[in-house]
């Protein structure tokens, strides 16, 4: 059971914070195909201090979102209770501390994996942060630095020590990044030694694997993070075959056209015209995986830069694929191609 505060969730389906991809928009559309908790990009805390406006922007939630959690990261304790109170302000369900970011940029200067190289030091921070805000205050880490260096149990404990109400974690280690198989038996034994729930994230892209850890483990939640980037019915699907046994939802050229361009419009509500289109670009080839003829109009909507021009041209595309039979690429998506999500 995923019990945080007044959240309460069994088998729980969390979309996992990623930088340049889980903004507002990308959050919406995933919780209409049933993601349970959402969270924001992460939100670098030197920047919340300073005020600057780029980060600033990544605070903003809504209501129709809930629950939603705002992730921090940063190496100074003092940096992380500051910035923890200013999203406190923004009346989120939960505050996340990222503990588990493995690009050099962020771990080598002792932020996200690299607090995983100083224990004592994490549970400081996170202390100091669960006693300067109201709200749970919960955890996303890896399972160690190094093969040499998996203290992860060690780590369990003294997070929920420090007052975590929850701790979600990759399992794989800082070394690995993404490459390897995820040790999701780590989960298990992470369970033994602490009472507050863990969440398990790393190497989740099809409802199969998610049926198969909750089935398998003792996960009280699952978090999919490139799984979910331009597939967001993993988490429909998911539900199906965790209720129903099997998977009734089609992933039709209809629905893939009608889901890129409604998380294209919620992108413009947020961020306008021109610099939605633009961004969006990175998306068009995940959407429109497998049908005939993507690269081609790929290559067409890249030149595009009105949502109208964009929508013609899809619905001019879903009327080619519909008159004709689409070649479907066969197996499933097992990895994004999209650029940005590294901190997860």
């Amino acid at each position: 059971m995923f019990k945080v505060g007044n959240i309460e969730i069994e088998k729980a389906l969390l979309l996992a914070p990623m930088e340049d991809v889980t903004d507002l928009s990308f959050r919406n559309i995933c919780k209409g195909f049933g993601a349970d908790v959402v969270y924001t990009e992460f939100v670098n805390s030197e920047g919340l201090i300073r005020s600057v406006q780029k980060t600033q922007k990544k605070l903003k939630i809504t209501d129709k979102e809930r629950p939603v959690g705002i992730q921090i990261y940063g190496e100074s304790i003092e940096s992380m209770v500051q910035a923890a109170r200013i999203a406190e302000k923004e009346n989120p369900d939960m505050i996340d501390i990222n503990a588990g970011c493995w690009v050099k940029k962020v771990a080598n200067r002792g932020a996200g994996a690299g607090l995983l190289k100083d224990p004592p030091y994490m549970q400081k921070m996170v202390k100091s942060i669960v006693d300067a805000v109201s709200l749970p205050v919960t955890v996303k880490t890896r399972i160690g630095w190094d093969s040499d260096n998996i203290l992860i149990l060690d780590i369990a404990k003294m997070v929920e020590d420090a007052g975590a109400k929850a701790l979600t974690v990759h399992c794989r280690t800082r070394q690995q990044g993404h490459s390897g198989d995820a040790a999701w038996e780590w989960i298990d034994r992470i369970k033994e030694v602490i009472q507050i729930p863990v969440v398990l994230n790393g190497g989740v892209f099809t409802a199969q694997d998610v049926d198969y850890i909750f089935k398998n483990t003792k996960a009280d939640g699952v978090m999919i993070a490139r799984g979910a980037i331009a597939n967001p019915w993993i988490f429909k699907e998911s539900k199906e075959l965790l209720t129903q046994g099997y998977i009734s939802l089609v992933l039709t050229p209809e629905v893939r056209i009608e889901t890129a361009l409604r998380h294209l419009k919620e992108s413009i509500e947020v961020k306008g015209e021109r610099r939605a289109i633009l961004e969006f670009r990175k998306y068009y080839s995940s959407y429109l995986k497998g049908l005939h003829g993507v690269s081609a109009i790929r290559q067409e909507l890249m030149k595009i830069l009105d949502y109208e021009g964009v929508e013609l041209r899809l619905m001019q595309y879903l009327d080619y694929l519909n008159s004709a039979p689409a070649m479907q690429d066969e197996g499933v998506i097992e990895e994004s191609k999209i650029e940005g999500g590294e901190c997860i």
